[in-house]
């Protein structure tokens, strides 16, 4: 059978298909100007990917990292300008491309003369936005302009003015934006398109919530980015079962924002009325001092005393309501084999200890007003109540439940992507090092088939109808927050109660899945890629999750290069333990380069004071040669289509299909 033969044959065979293609490309002409533009687009230089995770609430420092892209920014800023710039000017055009509407208010206070400072401006913007949109095709720059001034910043954009014939109308175009007003909106059309064509594609790579105060402010920008993926943090599942209805995420979400002091994202984020827990707990702990629940030590100096204690008795309620609902799903799920964790049962009030783990501890708090030793799970009426409302107030958030559509829709417990795996913390692994297996419903799964599993009965907890397959759904959210074979958690054991309670530090101790034994193994790492469908020499997996203690002389860097750990203590609290606040990384088409990051001071000082975040770059691999879209997934996919319009172009001119005039 020659060539001819088998193009044929496998025409007749994607016969229907192919018919629905030539709607979309009717003629010859059409299906070949599509070919030529996608073999072309394959030979684009590869588009920058960046890499984000365990932002945790900490939103001046993430809109602050997004908007200088990790550094790109200024780093496109000094291959255009260095030779002419100082300094301290490449430092101010940065910031301006940052906060444009600030620092425009700033300088049009001060400029003595602000028409020739927009004409120095514009015309700089203006070629690092098309040093820019160079890596793009035309088309996809055009969908990334604004409306209002497509049409001028396509001209001033696809325009040079070393083209003697269009100079003047180069120069004109630019004294027309300052002569009737338009200088400032241009600048910060400019200043977006900028930040918006340095990265590609953004990837967060989970814990978006919890610690600090604006996780929902981080959730509107993630809404409005031109493409991203997620991959769900232990802490975002947490809000994603909260929002479909789960009482005991619910509990421990509320929990979590009392202990750190975090009311902005319940309150003027989510709308959650916490007056029922306030008032209950002011009736039933209304004379404890709540001692082991003031808000931690960071937290705690930006309240009154008063309030201090408002904060300490509300999450003492919730926590204990907290408990009383894990013990529900445990005694309801046996799979989830957490007995261990029903410790209100071994506890001895008359004594005031509690027995874990074989091994007395005195309780620090004996005062449990709301438990009945005989039945320690039982909520009380009010505590119900109080659970009904909370619960009544979180399924009746617009905003919540939008943010948590968008989370679904464009997040998943894992990503492969240009031969890089990206998770939050782990895959479950047995001391031995092999897949740790957890059953789901009657099936006992390991590796990529249990992540698949989990993914798609927790979206069951969100999305479906059906009551029981619901209930299920809601308590595997649950469990992917605290679960032994959660890869989402990665520990034995979550000890909330033995820190509230028990003074001894040994009996805080959560030990670490033995993932995080192995990781620094290459020959493991080159295992779990396989696992996931990826073989690849210049494969990596991405996790976040364990801040890497760079103090301790930890580095981000496992297994010879083949794992990266990015977690470097965006959240506040951490920074302490972690000696920096946080690192991402970049993959551009030159190779991949991870950059860590001082602590941000403020959004105010960046814009004026002009400081940006100190930032330190490590390249990790340099390309030998530049990667092309042809190089990735996008790529691959392009090919595809050019496959598919060559055997339209084959069917046209055999007359298998008739072209439409």
């Amino acid at each position: 059978m020659d060539s001819n033969e088998i193009m044929e044959e496998e025409i007749m065979r994607n016969l229907k298909y192919l018919k629905l293609l030539a709607e979309r490309y009717p003629t010859i002409s059409d299906a070949s100007t599509e070919i030529i533009n996608l073999q072309a687009i394959l030979n684009l230089p590869k588009g920058t990917e960046h890499f984000l995770t365990d932002i945790h609430g900490e939103y001046e420092a993430f809109v602050h990292v997004m908007k200088n892209a990790s550094g790109v920014v200024k780093r496109k800023i000094e291959d255009r300008f260095s030779n002419i710039l100082s300094q301290e000017e490449i430092k101010a055009l940065a910031t301006l491309i940052y906060y444009p509407e600030q620092k425009l208010d700033i300088i049009e206070r001060n400029e003595a003369n602000i028409e020739d400072w927009y004409k120095i401006t514009l015309y700089r913007l203006i070629e690092i936005c098309r040093y820019c949109s160079t890596k793009y095709t035309r088309s996809k720059v055009r969908k990334a302009l604004p409306k209002e001034f497509s049409y001028i910043l396509e001209e001033l954009l696809h325009e040079s003015r070393a083209v003697y014939n269009k100079q003047d109308y180069y120069d004109e175009i630019i004294n027309c934006i300052i002569s009737i007003n338009q200088a400032r909106e241009f600048i910060i059309a400019l200043s977006n398109l900028i930040q918006r064509l340095v990265v590609d594609r953004l990837h967060i790579i989970g814990d978006i919530y919890d610690r600090g105060p604006g996780a929902h402010i981080i959730m509107d920008k993630l809404m409005t980015h031109h493409s991203l993926d997620i991959q769900w943090g232990n802490h975002d599942i947490l809000w994603m079962g909260a929002a479909a209805g789960s009482k005991v995420c619910i509990a421990n979400a509320i929990r979590i924002c009392l202990r750190y002091g975090n009311m902005d994202t319940l309150e003027d984020g989510y709308g959650i009325n916490l007056l029922p827990l306030a008032t209950f707990s002011m009736e039933t702990y209304g004379d404890d001092p709540c001692e082991c629940f003031k808000p931690i030590p960071d937290i705690k100096d930006c309240y009154s005393n008063k309030e201090e204690k408002f904060i300490a008795r509300m999450h003492k309620a919730i926590s204990i309501i907290q408990f009383k609902l894990e013990g529900e799903v445990i005694k309801r799920r046996p799979e989830f084999n957490m007995n261990h964790r029903l410790l209100l049962n071994d506890m001895n009030l008359e004594e005031g200890s509690i027995t874990v783990e074989g091994k007395v501890y005195p309780l620090k708090d004996k005062n449990f007003p709301t438990i009945d030793m005989k039945n320690p799970y039982a909520l009380t009426q009010e505590e119900y109540d109080v659970i009904e409302k909370l619960q009544y107030s979180f399924i009746n958030s617009e905003k919540l439940r939008s943010h948590c559509d968008f989370l679904f829709s464009r997040g998943s417990m894992y990503l492969a992507f240009n031969s890089n795996l990206l998770f939050h913390a782990c895959i479950p692994i047995e001391e031995d090092g092999s897949f740790s297996a957890l059953r789901v419903y009657d099936k006992e799964l390991r590796g990529k088939a249990l992540l698949d599993e989990l993914e798609r009965v927790g979206r069951e907890g969100y999305f479906t109808k059906n009551k029981e397959r619901k209930r299920y759904g809601q308590d595997i959210l649950w469990y992917l927050w605290t679960g032994k074979h959660s890869p989402l958690f990665g520990k034995n054991k979550m000890t909330t109660f033995e820190r509230y309670f028990v003074e001894d530090k040994e009996a805080h101790k959560e030990k670490k899945n033995a993932y995080y034994k192995y990781r620094d193994s290459e020959e493991f790492c080159i295992r779990v890629l396989k696992e996931f469908n990826i073989d690849s020499p210049d494969a990596h997996i991405i996790n976040g999750h364990m801040p890497v203690e760079r103090k301790k002389g930890e580095s981000p860097i496992k297994a010879g290069g083949k794992l990266l750990v990015i977690d470097g203590g965006f959240s506040k609290p951490y920074q302490k333990k972690t000696g920096l606040a946080g690192y991402t990384l970049i993959f551009n088409s030159f190779g991949l380069q991870l950059v860590s990051h001082q602590p941000f001071k403020s959004m105010e000082a960046a814009i004026k004071e002009e400081t940006d975040i100190i930032s330190t770059r490590i390249v990790l691999e340099k390309n030998v040669e530049r990667k092309r879209v042809g190089d990735t997934d996008v790529g691959a996919l392009l090919k595809n289509q050019i496959k598919d319009l060559m055997e339209l172009l084959s069917a046209y001119r055999s007359g298998i299909i008739k072209e439409k005039h």
